[in-house]
């Protein structure tokens, strides 16, 4: 199906929104380097993204201090720098995750509602 423009520029926007949300839900568990993050965001269906993508996402998440950073050895090529999660972005990953799931339900009844108006 092709969408027409604006559709595809809403739907990159809110891709683009809460891409920064999955990134936090992928630190969850432990620190990770940012190609394994994409890595892992390209296999979940309509995450696609790159790396051009997430190293600016990144940035910016250690700037607002919702990531931290340490640089670690490799067994195969230069020094990894890999991002954790800090008490901050737990924080406003648990207030996203909160307001997600209301969010998606609303938007669900409101997308399958056909008709239902008045």
């Amino acid at each position: 199906m092709v969408l027409p423009s604006g559709s595809r520029s809403g739907v990159s926007q809110l891709r683009r929104g809460i891409l920064q949300f999955c990134v936090l839900a992928l630190l969850r568990d432990g620190e990770r380097y940012a190609f394994d993050l994409v890595r892992e965001l390209c296999d979940a269906h309509g995450l696609v993204t790159s790396e051009g993508t997430i190293y600016p996402l990144l940035s910016r998440l250690r700037k607002e201090g919702w990531v931290d950073t340490a640089w670690r050895e490799s067994d195969s090529g230069p020094p990894r720098r890999y991002y954790t999660l800090t008490a901050t972005g737990r924080a406003a990953l648990d207030e996203f995750s909160g307001e997600w799931g209301t969010f998606k339900t609303t938007v669900d009844n409101l997308l399958n509602s056909e008709g239902s108006h008045g």
